[in-house]
């Protein structure tokens, strides 16, 4: 016979039945507000990422190159009205004969500079175009939320979603000029050179190169490469920083010098 408890002023029963059925109705009545916040909180990213994608989407390229050995193909993006373009250095580096693909048409670009050891490149073409405005890496922090806006596997530009997962000056033995964007957001081929955009719609990096086979990203933070885009308006290339010492032949010796 099954035993009874007075629970809330009422008789239950507390069957082993009962009090399963009980524990089943708790967990979801529990759940179901949690269920719901996580479905709010997706549909809200998703709306955010959309919003981005066609607000920026426009100022994002697809770009083709050849070098001495295939025909190249990957994203970059105007920065300014006057057509110039960010784009990865395994792109627009050591490739010539670019062509920009920009609101359905199809046009020649030039090389500005290429710089290797940042990893990025400058083309530019004959016309005036939208762009997309330069934020800051500075203040950027973990789990910080971006979207990247690329051309994959040579399909239609898309956007995708991640965040922020790390800082590093090294990846297996490689180190880097400056600190990169660790980025868990997806790559595929065509995506280098990338923009990574805030949620400001703001370009805070570049996409470099990708990590274990595309499941994550590197990239070059925005205010480096902008101080190699201001090192090439003032000196016509980029000043890397540089610490080290100096040898200068003597036109006469020096007072006090046994040289």
């Amino acid at each position: 016979m099954s035993r009874l408890s007075i629970f809330s002023g009422s008789l239950r029963s507390t069957s082993p039945r009962g009090r399963i059925a009980r524990f089943v109705s708790l967990i979801a009545l529990v759940s179901l507000p949690l269920l719901q916040a996580q479905e709010d909180t997706a549909g809200a990213i998703s709306r955010e990422v959309k919003a981005i994608f066609e607000r920026c989407g426009n100022a994002v390229v697809k770009i083709h190159a050849v070098d001495e050995h295939s025909e190249l193909s990957g994203t970059g993006f105007f920065v300014d009205p006057t057509g110039t373009i960010y784009t990865s250095y395994s792109v627009g580096g050591e490739a010539n004969n670019f062509t920009v693909q920009f609101e359905g048409k199809e046009y020649h670009a030039t090389q500005l500079m290429a710089d290797l050891r940042s990893g990025i490149a400058l083309l530019k073409i004959d016309a005036a175009t939208p762009f997309l405005p330069i934020g800051k890496s500075a203040g950027l922090g973990l789990a910080t939320p971006v979207v990247a806006i690329g051309y994959p596997l040579d399909l239609p530009v898309s956007p995708s979603f991640g965040m922020i997962a790390g800082f590093d000056r090294k990846y297996l033995g490689r180190y880097f000029s400056t600190t990169h964007l660790r980025v868990n957001v997806p790559t595929q081929r065509g995506e280098a050179g990338a923009p990574l955009l805030n949620f400001k719609g703001e370009v805070v990096g570049i996409l470099v190169s990708s990590v274990d086979s595309g499941s994550a990203c590197y990239a070059l933070p925005i205010d480096a490469a902008e101080k190699i885009r201001r090192d090439y308006v003032r000196f016509g290339n980029a000043r890397h920083g540089w610490i080290g010492i100096d040898v200068q032949e003597a036109s006469k010796s020096l007072e006090g010098s046994s040289a």
